[in-house]
């Protein structure tokens, strides 16, 4: 079972109570800890509990991106250098680890996102998940039911196809969607430089057969409640398990680097 650092940072339990419902205190988990946890890294996923809820991490890599000016676009390159310095990262990069989700409850595993599919897929340092380690962690591939998606960013749908072409990866699962995230992907506003992403949607989670959308707040499937967190993308979503007095926010790219921009 994983135990969060006292120094991680936590909202209060009364502003989770404003934002979410809930009533204890959120903690995130920083970049640090994808790149540091021995048991991630050597094993290639962690499991703990939230009550009887079973919830696994599967890594699926990391992006070491080049620092650039205008990364992030109000402050100085300055001040992310020592934002980045003062959480223990190299100044001049930033690590951008890529995770897929599992929730057991009832002995059924829904997937929280799939993940930057086959290695090289999305980034040539991603893809453990879809090559190694969702095998690791018990999964298996051919009997996931359900995956609920947080948004349509390649690491997180690429898990869902094969590479170059249209094939399902889960045929078998139902994909849960955020119907006003599929509806921005697939309609007339994605500006031309995200067309190409916008095309491949199109191709597969706006034809596939098992694809199901949903919206707003509500359970879609059982014990896994979407939040409508809009604002990364049109139609981002984040997710809510819960059991008995333990609760838990998956969030996809919320806060995307803790470091820079839980902090600030």
């Amino acid at each position: 079972m994983q135990s969060i650092s006292r120094r991680g940072f936590v909202i209060s339990a009364a502003t989770a109570g404003a934002a979410f419902g809930l009533d204890g205190p959120l903690e995130f988990m920083g970049s640090a800890f994808a790149q540091s946890n021995p048991a991630l890294l050597e094993k290639g996923f962690v499991k703990f509990k939230v009550g009887d809820v079973e919830v696994t991490q599967i890594y699926d890599g990391i992006w070491n991106r080049e620092l650039q000016d205008g990364f992030v676009k109000n402050a100085a390159l300055a001040d992310v250098q020592a934002a980045l310095k003062a959480a223990g990262l190299a100044e001049n990069i930033v690590p951008i680890p890529f995770t897929v989700t599992a929730v057991t409850i009832g002995g059924k595993t829904t997937l929280i996102d799939s993940g930057t599919g086959v290695p090289g897929q999305v980034q040539p340092t991603a893809g453990l998940a879809s090559a190694k380690n969702l095998a690791a962690a018990g999964i298996d591939a051919g009997k996931v039911e359900n995956i609920v998606m947080s948004h349509f960013h390649p690491d997180h749908i690429s898990g869902l196809m094969a590479k170059d072409t249209n094939a399902e990866v889960f045929p078998k699962a139902t994909i849960h969607v955020s119907a006003p995230e599929l509806g921005w992907w697939t309609g007339p506003s994605v500006p031309q430089a995200g067309q190409g992403l916008a095309n491949r949607i199109k191709a597969t989670l706006g034809t596939w057969k098992n694809v199901k959308t949903f919206e707003g707040d509500k359970e879609v499937v059982a014990g896994i409640r979407a939040i409508a967190t809009p604002g990364h993308t049109p139609g981002h979503t984040s997710y809510h398990v819960g059991s008995g007095s333990q609760q838990l926010i998956i969030q996809g790219d919320i806060t995307n680097i803790p470091a820079l921009f839980v902090k600030n």
